[in-house]
Order: structure tokens, then sequence, then C-alpha cells
């Protein structure tokens, strides 16, 4: 077996890895599909836990645009990453892999409260986590959620699985000669403004020398390499 780079892994995925071919709401096929690339990694030896957005079914934008509180929002954005945190959960199960669902917003008819050192204890079981309701406060992302949670648990790396390949100098969707960066400092990322993750993320990374890999999730075998430090997508770090 390959030798792993990081061990213990804070994987960040949008809410759209679920979302159907329209981009919204919960495909299962897309679950099994998301759940199946987890294994893959798991079965390296990798110690996982995962936040996931809730893009594909709220987005707290369209409230704030017709007048509502920001707060309330933000609360329907962490209820809606517990729904996708129980779906991939339930995907994971019937992959081969055990999953535990927490959250920072108390709900134990459904999920385990997120304390700490339970997380920990259940990845050193071989257990993959699932982190739903971002940090439980309004104002804060999900990226800021999952750098905080890395932290928190003794990730090794921070790997943001996106529909991109890395973070380019500007979009290549829209740009064909768009540059694409192998490695970025966090200062060079912050001051870029990448549009792959805020500013408050980045920062706290960036102040605990926490690496971060930027790749596509559905590029075959990226976040196995990823994991056993071989170059993919944009690395982040000091």
């Amino acid at each position: 077996m390959s030798t792993l780079r990081y061990r213990r892994i804070l994987l960040k995925l949008g809410g759209e890895a679920l979302a159907s071919e329209k981009g919204f709401g919960i495909d299962p096929d897309q679950a099994d599909n998301v759940a199946g690339k987890i294994r893959q990694l798991r079965d390296l030896g990798a110690e996982i836990a995962i936040v996931i957005g809730a893009g594909n079914l709220w987005r707290g934008t369209d409230g704030l645009a017709h007048g509502m509180e920001r707060a309330t929002a933000d609360h329907m954005g962490m209820l809606a990453t517990v729904m996708n945190a129980l779906a991939l959960a339930d995907a994971l199960l019937r992959a081969g892999v055990e999953p535990r669902v927490q959250t920072a917003i108390e709900m134990r008819a459904v999920a385990e409260p997120y304390i700490r050192g339970r997380a920990i204890r259940h990845m050193e079981k071989g257990r993959t986590v699932l982190l739903g309701a971002g940090t439980g406060n309004p104002y804060f992302t999900t990226d800021t959620a999952a750098a905080l949670r890395a932290m928190e648990i003794n990730a090794e790396v921070l790997i943001k699985a996106t529909k991109v390949d890395g973070v380019y100098d500007k979009d290549p969707k829209v740009y064909p000669d768009a540059r694409r960066f192998e490695h970025l400092t966090y200062i060079e990322a912050l001051n870029m403004r990448v549009g792959v993750m805020d500013s408050t993320a980045l920062t706290l990374c960036m102040d605990n020398d926490l690496p971060i890999v930027v790749l596509d999730l559905w590029q075959p075998g990226s976040l196995e390499l990823a994991a056993l430090g071989q170059p993919v997508g944009t690395l982040i770090s000091p």
C-alpha cells in the first residue's frame, strides 16, 4: 500500500456534489457516486471527516434578495446541510463505509451532537464522520466550518473538492486562456480573492499552517492522489 502523505483528512464538498443534472435536489445516484469515491479514499487507510454545503437545496442569497433576515437564511442553510449529510451517510453505509453524522445544532433524534473528542474517536475506529449544520452560527460559511473543524480534529489537510481542477487566474469556462496554478501561498490566494474559498476560511488555515488542496472531485483518482501528496489540483500552503 502506498504511504499516505495526509492520514487525517477534512473533506469539504459542495452540496452540488449530490445534485441532479439540473443542479438542484438530492440525486441518490450522485450520492452513491460520491460515496464510492470516499470509499476508495478510506480504503487507502485515511481517516475522514466531511463537511458538506447546501447549495443544492437552499441558497441564502435568494432569501436575502427578498428581504429575509440573514440569520434566518443562514439557519435554513445549516438545516439543509444536515439533510445532505444524512443522504450521504446513507449512501456511505450502502457502500460499506460506517458513517456517523454529528451536527453543530442539536437534533438528537437524527444525529449526534458535535463533540470534538467523539468525532476523533470515531475516525480512529475507522468511521467516517459527517459534520452538519456548519459552525452552528449565522454569518459563517461551510468553508469556514470546514477550516474550523479541521483544526479541532487535528486534520493534516483540508481538501476542497469542486467541479474545477484547481484555482485559475480567471474563470476557465469563460476564458480559454485561463491559467491554472499548481501552488499558491495563503497570501497570494487571499490577494487574488479566489472564489473557491472565502477569506475567513483561508485566513484560519493560514494562521494554523493547514494546507488546502483544491481539486476536481470527478477527476478519477483525484482524492487518492491528494492524500498521497501527489500533484493534483492546486495546493495552497505556506
